[in-house]
């Protein structure tokens, strides 16, 4: 008898791998046609972007929190990981349960299309009902897939010859059939995954034709020795490449510049304002250097950089529309800034119409904006923690009161009202470095935007505070490197931190956690000198 045809129904462990394989064949299928589909709607709306984007709505905030600090910038895809896993490990199960009872199975895999819809459809950026069919369509095709190849596998032992299954099976069909379910999913995948992508293009090139016209008030050049040449302290301005990158984004917005429009509206505005990018550019720019800080921040963590930037000043546009600060008898204390994927971020009206120089901003280090940072246009006020102050790809600031409305952050129990604390690091040396006995430059970065750093101290092990020798200082809106010569002795040493800002506040030693307004505490490192 031919070897690849057979009349012997596959039995139990073969036959359970079988309904394993199917499982993972329907899953992969779903993903695939959904990922097509999603080109035909938007990418946001594809299931592991709706979903990771509802699992990060719902995740507790200490949670979130715990997932900075052990991944950095690579959470997202970590998360990403983590939900093909498991929806690899549904998909097996329900493979293995189809093997006995086929339509249950197949509707496991349809329930979890339309959870995915649901996901879409939910999400603070969504476009309503349009962002549900491609979840439901890769729910449909996997669910008539697993149908399909579980069925080729015959009636499952003990089962009555009434049930309208083959009683055999044909392996060599299985296989055929199995490697073109792999075939076209991989085909669909690739295409959707083509289309999604030439829907970025128009952005992009957008991005490549942007030219800043020279801002009518230039920052002031650095001062000279505000940059410290020492080895391993962090740059006083950090490049594009390496500003830290926090936010809910699980697929980075491709903003096209030419059709992009921002919309002011809400309490206290004598009209409205709607502004297209070509009209900011026409206006006033203004170019400062300015640190920035996410409250995700641990004591001595890498989540702070300091980059120029240019753009509109937020006042000036606020004051045009009619807007007054709470100060000045104007209703509203908040200001709603929205973006493009759903973020809403709040920000003290009183802040931002202080004279600080809050901004649109346009450009960062003498470019456009990335992307991951928000181009084409993102929002920053100086001296506030990023989550109520500099919310990217905006697309809407709304004026209205702190009573009246939650942004998304506060509604998971984050303070309304978060000023940068005052802060210091230890860049050089690391922790556990093996420096040699002698001399031992120690040098680091400390912060308090707004308000200016005033001193830095030192302290080893529980010796006396030293005072640190500060760099220049730019503005006091920008942190300031700070070193020290210590005489290192043999052994084990702590080295700690302390700043005292411009209001005489020196950096406290208690320790706080990042939530709910930032952390607080000393950083502190321990070295072995030989």
């Amino acid at each position: 008898m031919d070897d690849d045809v057979t009349h012997t129904r596959p039995r139990g462990i073969k036959r359970l791998s079988l309904g394993a394989l199917s499982g993972l064949l329907a899953g992969y299928a779903a993903i695939a046609v959904a990922e097509l589909v999603s080109a035909a709607v938007r990418p946001e709306s594809g299931p592991i972007v709706a979903v990771g984007g509802a699992a990060i709505d719902r995740t507790p905030p200490a949670v979130k929190d715990w997932a900075i600090r052990q991944f950095g910038t690579n959470d997202k895809l970590v998360l990403q990981l983590g939900i093909l896993a498991v929806l690899s490990l549904l998909a097996l199960t329900l493979g293995i349960l189809a093997t006995r009872w086929r339509l249950i199975g197949s509707l496991g895999v349809l329930a979890f299309g339309a959870a995915g819809a649901l996901a879409a459809t939910g999400r603070p950026d969504s476009t309503g009902v349009t962002d549900a069919p491609p979840s439901a369509a890769g729910g449909v095709a996997g669910a008539a897939l697993l149908y399909w190849l579980v069925g080729r596998l015959g009636r499952p032992a003990g089962t009555s010859a009434a049930v309208s299954e083959p009683s055999d099976w044909d392996r060599r069909g299985f296989i055929l059939a199995a490697t073109a379910a792999a075939a076209a999913s991989t085909g669909a995948g690739l295409v959707g995954r083509a289309l999604n992508g030439s829907q970025g293009q128009n952005a992009v090139a957008s991005r490549k034709d942007v030219v800043i016209p020279s801002p009518a008030s230039e920052a002031t050049p650095t001062p000279r020795g505000a940059a410290l040449r020492i080895g391993g302290i962090s740059p006083y301005v950090t490049p594009n490449a390496d500003f830290y990158r926090v936010d809910t984004a699980l697929v980075v917005p491709k903003v096209d510049a030419t059709t992009w429009k921002l919309r002011i509206h809400g309490k206290g505005l004598d009209r409205e304002l709607t502004l297209s990018f070509a009209d900011l550019l026409k206006m006033p720019l203004i170019e400062r250097t300015i640190t920035l800080t996410c409250v995700s921040n641990e004591v001595g963590g890498p989540y702070a950089g300091n980059a120029r930037w240019v753009g509109v000043r937020l006042a000036d546009l606020l004051e045009r529309c009619g807007v007054r600060p709470p100060s000045k008898g104007g209703p509203a204390d908040q200001l709603v800034a929205r973006s493009v994927d759903g973020m809403t971020i709040g920000s003290p009206v009183e802040d931002v119409m202080d004279g600080r120089d809050a901004m649109l901003a346009v450009g960062m280090n003498g470019q456009p904006l990335p992307f991951e940072h928000g181009f084409p246009v993102r929002m920053l006020v100086p001296g506030l923690y990023g989550y109520v102050s500099a919310c990217k790809w905006i697309r809407d600031i709304e004026l209205t009161t702190f009573d009246a409305y939650d942004p998304y952050w506060v509604k998971r129990d984050w303070a309304r009202r978060a000023p940068i604390k005052t802060q210091s690091r230890i860049d050089t040396p690391k922790p556990f470095a093996r420096p040699k006995a002698g001399t031992v430059m120690v040098a680091g970065v400390a912060w308090a935007q707004h308000r200016g750093i005033d001193k830095v101290e030192v302290r080893v092990d529980d010796g006396p505070w030293q005072e640190a020798r500060l760099a220049a200082e730019d503005t006091r809106d920008t942190w300031r490197q700070w070193s020290y010569e210590w005489e290192a002795t043999k052994g084990s040493h702590t080295l700690t931190v302390r700043a005292t800002d411009r209001t005489g506040t020196t950096q406290t030693a208690e320790r706080t956690p990042t939530i709910p307004d930032g952390a607080s505490g000393r950083h502190s490192v321990v070295v072995t000198v030989d």
